[in-house]
């Protein structure tokens, strides 16, 4: 069984390799690809701080600090760009930081309303500095990766959207690795106990405020780096892409994708992105798009679109024996 599933994990690698390839011939195609990989990164991230019982509705606005930052960074400080997009995920974490052992303390809905007003506080702080940030006009002229010189193999430049296709799938892959090997580990196992029972967890003398605050900078660590690559990829920032809607985008891809199955939310985020674009003139609607879709899985698939097979298999044993009965 584990030989099957590690033979399945390769063949999909290679697949998810090879894609770009197929898709070449399609820079709107690349750009659906590339989309896929950003939001699989910020999902994987936000149900990561989930896992400890924790509901965020601001890693837009840490993803804004990871793009605004790496882009000046690598304008204003002529700062390498791949440098600078490590330092813009460092930067998302360092405020997450300063806000966590305050912000974690609070539970449930006071903690989704909070990071909900300090997501929005970062998008007006990001809009009214307009000497750094431009304010409403937004950064204009982000400079894109820099040249990779492979010595007797390739020059890689970024002049075109396949290279970016396959830089953010090793971005994707290495979040889905990192954040898997969490949770398969103790420090996993601690965040789960977490959340079932804050008290009891304590009460056995796990630092649940450590946990909690160690997993909320991990996470909007790679919300940064997702925002640290956008910036360098849509060469313009501004401060409304970064808004309430797409944090709340997040979450439903995580929820509908399946919280509690590792692959849900890589599930949720390649559904709920190419969906948009597959019915792309009726992107004003998307916000009904996505409540309707939260709204199937809640009352349908309470476990997520991952649960679907299984729901699938269920259903059809179930007719299976009802003709069993009848014959």
């Amino acid at each position: 069984m584990k030989f099957a599933r590690l033979v399945s994990y390769i063949v999909l690698a290679i697949v998810c390799f090879l894609m770009p390839l197929f898709l070449g011939s399609s820079e709107y195609y690349l750009h659906v690809f590339i989309l896929c990989g950003i939001n699989v990164i910020l999902a994987i991230s936000l149900r990561a701080i989930t896992t400890t019982g924790q509901i965020s509705f601001g890693h837009a606005g840490f993803m804004s600090i990871g793009a605004y930052t790496s882009a000046l960074l690598a304008m204003k400080l002529g700062l390498s760009t791949y440098a600078a997009l490590i330092l813009g995920a460092v930067a998302a974490m360092a405020v997450a930081a300063v806000i966590a052992f305050p912000i974690t303390r609070v539970r449930t809905i006071y903690l989704a309303m909070l990071t909900l007003f300090f997501g929005e506080l970062i998008r007006l702080v990001f809009t009214e500095w307009r000497g750094m940030t431009g304010g409403t006009s937004g950064v204009i002229g982000v400079p894109p990766l820099g040249i990779i010189s492979i010595p007797g193999l390739a020059t890689i430049d970024f002049s075109t959207k396949l290279p970016y296709s396959y830089f953010v799938l090793v971005l994707a892959i290495i979040t889905i690795l990192f954040f898997y090997g969490i949770e398969r580990s103790y420090v996993g196992m601690t965040f789960k106990s977490i959340a079932q029972d804050e008290s009891l967890a304590a009460s056995i003398g796990t630092n649940v405020a450590n946990f909690k605050a160690l997993i909320f900078c991990i996470g909007c660590f790679f919300a940064g780096l997702a925002g640290s690559f956008y910036a360098h990829y849509n060469f313009v920032l501004a401060p409304d892409t970064f808004g309430l809607f797409p944090s709340l985008y997040v979450m439903v891809y995580v929820i509908v994708g399946g919280r509690r199955k590792f692959a849900g939310a890589i599930i949720g985020a390649i559904v709920l992105t190419v969906i948009p674009e597959v019915f792309r003139m009726l992107k004003e609607y998307q916000p009904f798009v996505f409540v309707a879709l939260l709204f199937l899985v809640i009352f349908l698939l309470r476990g997520g679109l991952v649960t679907l097979p299984e729901q699938v298999k269920i259903q059809i044993e179930k007719i299976r024996m009802r003709k069993n009965e009848n014959a």
